[in-house]
């Protein structure tokens, strides 16, 4: 049975906050209301003052392969940076929200070794798994806050039956995520449906408006006490994605969006031309016009969704191919390099001291070693898509995932 429970009140932090940048505001506007008899001198433009929000993603299945635990959150300092954590995924399934893996969300004995806090799992204790971790997780790190991610690449295809009854959907998510059990983990819901009116694993035609509702509903269902939020395509082409789906329209109801901008290449294309996954701009010889990150941020904002509602993406792994010749982008292959649980694709971990970056372009690096030619984010481009971040007032960054970063956070920490 799902016992509701009563919305949490915000943070005296974010109170507080939310009260200085609406007095911040009010000042700023009384300001620019005053006459004055001689001008200032003109300054240069300032750009809207940038967010520090760092979200991000934790995988459920983590925990079996590669034997990430929450507990490898805390050690390897990530804890102390991060300011959200998306919990990856939840299934979107007859047209509700649905639990992805129960024995690793709630089951799972964790030992004195593998816990947040050294305190081994009981077996009559009733909440173990990733839940209990993240709670432990949530007692060092008070600000911390939590959102359980529904759908992904895998699920999406469940949200074409719940854009068909927006109310139901967002009542489900909303007894789910608050159930009585884990109700203190979650402090909100965040949607990764890909893709609203067009094509991911599956192809959806719910119709432009679908997403907007979809939102609307779970806005209304949740309150303003939880955060909502959503991962949405980062495809600026002209009738591409973002054009498929209202998500100017749907601006008012998130807190912020995580437009992914990361794979937007890869060896899916398996000849070729090898190109950087997560380029920040454009660069001569790109394969695809407007498969940027810098496309895609003022394709949103030019469409009338806030930078404070923007979030930068970043990949925490790289994207790679095999039977290359040519050291610079541009080059033909055979196929997807090697990878340890995926060929094509490997984490950051692995390829910073594997196949170290020979080069940059577009405000991301590349490496090639042997005949193998991968593409992914440093230390040192992340400092340059942050500068970006900054100009451009968004606000804040996330990433995909937390496991593929060093032990000691390198890559997190160079978003600081």
């Amino acid at each position: 049975m799902h016992v509701p429970h009563l919305p949490r009140a915000r943070s005296l932090r974010t109170l507080l906050g939310a009260l200085c940048s609406v007095a911040l505001g009010a000042g700023l506007l009384a300001g620019a209301g005053t006459a004055t008899a001689t001008p200032p001198p003109q300054a240069p433009a300032t750009p809207a003052a940038a967010g520090s929000k760092v979200v991000g993603y934790f995988t459920e299945w983590g925990t079996y392969d590669r034997k990430y635990y929450v507990k490898n959150i805390e050690t390897s300092g990530s804890g102390a940076e991060l300011t959200h954590i998306n919990y990856a995924f939840g299934n979107v399934t007859g047209g509700k929200c649905a639990m992805g893996d129960a024995y690793a969300a709630t089951d799972r004995a964790y030992t004195a070794a593998e816990s947040v806090d050294g305190t081994a799992d009981t077996w009559d204790q009733p909440l173990r798994g990733n839940f209990n971790q993240l709670l432990k997780l949530k007692k060092k790190h008070p600000d911390l806050k939590i959102l359980w991610s529904f759908g992904g690449w895998t699920w999406s295809g469940g949200f074409t039956e719940a854009a068909k009854d927006p109310a139901a959907f967002a009542q489900s998510c909303y007894d789910l995520v608050e159930n009585s059990k884990w109700a203190d983990v979650f402090d909100g819901i965040d949607i990764d449906w890909e893709y609203p009116n067009s094509c991911g694993l599956s192809c959806d035609e719910s119709g432009r408006d679908a997403f907007p509702k979809l939102m609307g509903a779970l806005r209304a269902k949740f309150g303003q006490d939880y955060l909502v939020t959503a991962a949405i395509t980062a495809d600026a082409t002209a009738g591409g994605k973002i054009d498929a789906a209202d998500y100017a329209g749907a601006a008012q109801y998130v807190d912020w969006y995580n437009p992914m901008t990361y794979d937007f290449f890869g060896a899916w294309d398996a000849t070729g031309p090898t190109a950087p996954h997560s380029p920040l701009t454009s660069y001569s010889g790109i394969p695809k016009a407007d498969y940027h990150s810098s496309a895609t941020i003022a394709k949103l904002k030019g469409l009338g969704v806030p930078a404070s509602k923007l979030l930068l993406g970043l990949g925490f792994y790289g994207r790679g191919w095999t039977g290359v010749t040519q050291s610079e982008p541009g080059g033909t292959a055979t196929g997807p390099a090697k990878g340890t649980y995926e060929n094509g694709i490997e984490d950051y971990k692995v390829l910073k001291t594997s196949c170290p970056a020979t080069g940059t372009v577009a405000g991301t690096a590349y490496a090639k070693c042997g005949s193998d030619w991968w593409s992914y984010d440093t230390p040192q481009t992340i400092a340059t898509k942050m500068s970006y971040k900054n100009e451009q007032g968004l606000g804040g960054t996330f990433f995909w995932e937390l496991s593929g970063d060093t032990a000691n956070g390198e890559l997190i920490k160079a978003i600081d």
